[in-house]
């Protein structure tokens, strides 16, 4: 075997252990990042949207509202955790760039909430069940409206 040939052999298994290295930092940064905040103000809020979805539904409310019903209480907690323990850094002081921020927040909060009564809403009426549905929207609406926070309302601004 030429020098040429072994030489691209070779590459992409060093370039394989090169990243093997940064796995350990990339997973210590997943478990404690903002990633691992933003699933931790997302669970305690998830606690409080399916427990009331759960319980509105067993006393008869019909799916849609109340999954809305569910995720508009995980809202409020979701802000309250957020903004008071996993992001109190990076809320703004009180005034016009503190109201954009909940503005915003709550803007990604409506998109979550569109996603889960559509998706619950649509579930219901093709008879599957409405907890299965929910937990379909649980994941859908995680990933969208943590997506926007990261970028539009918890993200440090950026110049120009």
């Amino acid at each position: 075997m030429n020098g040429l040939v072994m030489g691209a052999a070779i590459q992409p298994v060093q370039r394989v252990w090169r990243n093997r290295a940064k796995a350990p930092a990339v997973l210590a940064n997943l478990l404690t990042g903002t990633f691992a905040r933003y699933l931790s103000a997302s669970v305690v809020a998830l606690g409080a949207d399916a427990g009331s979805f759960l319980v509105l539904l067993n006393a008869g409310m019909a799916p849609a509202p109340a999954a809305a019903a569910g995720f508009m209480l995980g809202i409020v907690v979701n802000w309250l955790v957020s903004s008071r323990v996993m992001f109190a850094a990076s809320v703004a002081v009180a005034g016009p760039e503190r109201r954009r921020q909940q503005a915003l927040f709550l803007a990604s909060a409506m998109v979550g909430l569109v996603l889960t009564t559509v998706i619950v809403g649509w579930g219901a009426s093709h008879a599957i069940n409405p907890r299965l549905a929910k937990l379909v929207a649980v994941g859908v609406s995680f990933i969208t409206t943590s997506g926007l926070r990261h970028v539009l309302v918890f993200g440090k601004p950026r110049q120009g």
